[in-house]
């Protein structure tokens, strides 16, 4: 588990070949980590803040590990779906490093809002995996206190959730707690498709206008279920933060270390008084949009196999092998717990028990209301009438 703290203006403790201002092939893309597992010491963004990471070769590896548990565990959970185990399951493969660096980003008292997809992030906030898998069996409403880990319930209506981190994050600076290195920060995570919602564009506005510390944080995974990005914009998605007052920066999605350092640098702007901000993490779904769908009908082969060449995964291990960071052995060890940890999950899942139907109406309300208690009765009896029949 990586824990350390290097930012927009740390200096590296390991050299690193060169500085850049741009990373190769897109100038609006700030990278740290190419596709090959190339180090880049740092990178100067289109607003002119110096990029760069400061981590151990411990947090280096720590880094590699949460990648690895995250997608095995994300892996291990599809396929429960596919053998009808989860009612649906929505994968976060190839945006594992746009999740974890993120996540990683986070202080203890940053609040994050999710969408239904933030499997990694969860993992970051030191939430139980088997959680989100409760929900979509229909064992539970999600399970975790959002309180205690600083992590909002999944959100399945697209978009909604910017808005409750607006609100969220108005309220933080409202009761003062803003301005300082110790202030709270707020991150809203949603996707390229959800930009075309009402419910972000008037986040947006808000958050603009009240100077809110939030980050909005776009997972740019190039598809809203089938439809493709051209679909939803004609410019670059960071660029729409300029129309609503405040900045916004293109970061590759598939590098963790610039995910991370473009993350944290926008927290920390947020938390000592400096507004919102958007990160568009340019990213790729692997799999399917979610395990109803079929992505082989509205993308080619060549394409996905062009992303696999940038697997988020791939240039870490790359990068710890190229610097001697890392041996085999390692790797070795990081397989063998991913994969007792899917054991372990699977097990768990399985063990789960079948929830009593009237059990849906306990946690609507903390103290329950009268037209609920009539629902409840009327299901109730509805239950009981197949009690003794052949149904």
């Amino acid at each position: 588990m990586a824990k350390g703290d290097p930012g927009a203006s740390t200096r590296g403790r390991r050299a690193a070949p060169r500085s850049r201002k741009a990373a190769t092939g897109d100038p609006e893309l700030v990278q740290l980590l190419t596709p090959t597992g190339e180090r880049i010491e740092s990178v100067t963004g289109p607003d002119g803040t110096e990029y760069r990471v400061d981590f151990t070769d411990e947090e280096y590896r720590g880094l590699y590990r949460d990648l690895v548990l995250v997608r095995k565990l994300d892996a291990e959970a599809t396929a429960l779906q596919r053998q009808g185990e989860l009612g649906i399951w929505a994968s976060l493969l190839g945006q594992e490093a746009a999740q974890v660096g993120s996540g990683r980003a986070l202080r203890t008292q940053d609040m994050a809002f999710p969408t239904y997809r933030e499997h990694g992030v969860l993992y970051c906030r030191g939430i139980d995996p088997i959680m989100p898998l409760g929900l979509f069996r229909g064992v539970d409403q999600g399970g975790w206190d959002p309180n205690e880990f600083k992590f909002n319930m999944y959100t399945i209506v697209i978009g909604a959730q910017t808005l409750h981190a607006t609100g969220y994050a108005m309220g933080v600076a409202m009761d003062g707690k803003t301005g300082t290195d110790d202030g709270e920060a707020v991150i809203a995570y949603f996707g390229d498709g959800a930009t075309s919602q009402g419910d972000v564009n008037e986040a947006f506005v808000w958050a603009g206008v009240f100077n809110s510390p939030l980050v909005f944080f776009c997972q740019n995974n190039q598809y809203a279920i089938s439809e493709p990005l051209e679909r939803q914009t004609r410019i670059p998605l960071y660029r729409r933060a300029a129309g609503f007052g405040f900045p916004g920066i293109r970061v590759d999605g598939n590098d963790v270390l610039a995910t991370y350092a473009v993350t944290r640098h926008a927290l920390d702007n947020a938390r000592h008084g400096q507004g919102p901000s958007l990160i568009e993490a340019y990213t790729y779904r692997m799999g399917a949009h979610t395990t109803s769908d079929d992505p082989t009908r509205y993308r080619i082969a060549s394409e996905v196999e062009a992303w696999q060449a940038k697997d988020p995964i791939a240039r870490m291990k790359a990068f710890l092998e190229r610097e001697q960071i890392a041996a085999a052995d390692f790797f070795t060890e990081v397989d063998e717990q991913a994969r007792r940890e899917a054991v372990d999950l699977r097990e768990r899942v399985l063990a789960m028990p079948n929830p009593e139907p009237a059990t849906m109406f306990d946690h609507v309300y903390p103290n329950g209301s009268p037209l609920l208690d009539e629902q409840r009765a009327q299901f109730s009896r509805y239950l009981e009438s197949f009690e003794g029949s052949a149904h």
